[in-house]
């Protein structure tokens, strides 16, 4: 036990993933308290926003906090953890693009909208990549069912209802704002695909090879970078908006 405790706590130097999964973790920390302080100095239309983003990157830093133990200990991917977490935050993560929108008439039907497709998108990606047998077609089967859930919050948030009602808001820090998340959705969550077509059986891995020996590098930069940007576009908005 007491051997397993040193192993847990040391964090080599020259592993990139522990260095990222720590450095995570602290991120999420910084940022979930600095969320929580700046929503007592917004307008109250938006502190439930800012609460909302304390509360991913809060469960995020939770999340890393175990998956960087459980990576020192086993030096495997914590798919579980993971997954556990992504499933917690993505559709909170949506739900800021209601929230966001809500003054403009945003309806509830929205939100369950979002949500269903980001749990779609993440439960699909699971089965295929914690279920894996190595074949191809369990990879692009789950892969394509997942891809459904992603393209509509992606369709939503650059040309449907998120939009149109950020147009319709009239107001130029949240149709910027929207903007902005509509690109993190695009370009920052691409990060996710990606990793998960460099699992066996999945087309990077079996037509060009890629390995997902370093797959936990890039999702742990990812993820620091969708959950805390997410945060402060939202922040952004919060205190630029105009009354």
């Amino acid at each position: 036990m007491k051997n397993l405790l040193a192993e847990i706590i040391n964090i080599p130097v020259d592993d990139p993933i522990a260095f990222t999964f720590f450095t995570g973790y602290m991120a999420m920390l910084a940022a979930s308290v600095f969320f929580f302080v700046e929503r007592g100095s917004v307008e109250g239309k938006w502190k439930l926003s800012l609460l909302v983003s304390g509360l991913i990157t809060g469960i995020a830093a939770v999340h890393y906090y175990y998956m960087r133990d459980y990576y020192l200990a086993t030096g495997m991917t914590p798919t579980a953890l993971r997954y556990i977490d992504w499933t917690l935050t993505v559709p909170l993560m949506c739900v800021e693009f209601y929230l966001l929108t809500k003054a403009a008439g945003a309806q509830k039907s929205l939100m369950w909208k979002l949500i269903l497709a980001s749990v779609l998108m993440l439960v699909a990606g699971y089965i295929g990549e914690a279920f894996t047998d190595g074949s191809t077609f369990h990879s692009v089967l789950w892969g394509v069912i997942s891809t459904v859930g992603y393209v509509y919050v992606l369709y939503t948030a650059w040309v449907g209802e998120v939009a149109q009602l950020a147009k319709n808001s009239g107001d130029p820090a949240v149709i910027k704002g929207i903007k902005t998340l509509a690109w993190f959705v695009l370009v920052g969550w691409a990060v996710y695909p990606i990793g998960y077509m460099c699992m066996p059986g999945g087309w990077l891995n079996t037509g060009l090879g890629w390995s997902a020996s370093n797959v936990d590098l890039f999702y742990n930069i990812a993820d620091a970078i969708n959950k805390i940007g997410f945060g402060l576009v939202v922040y952004g908005i919060a205190v630029s908006s105009k009354k």
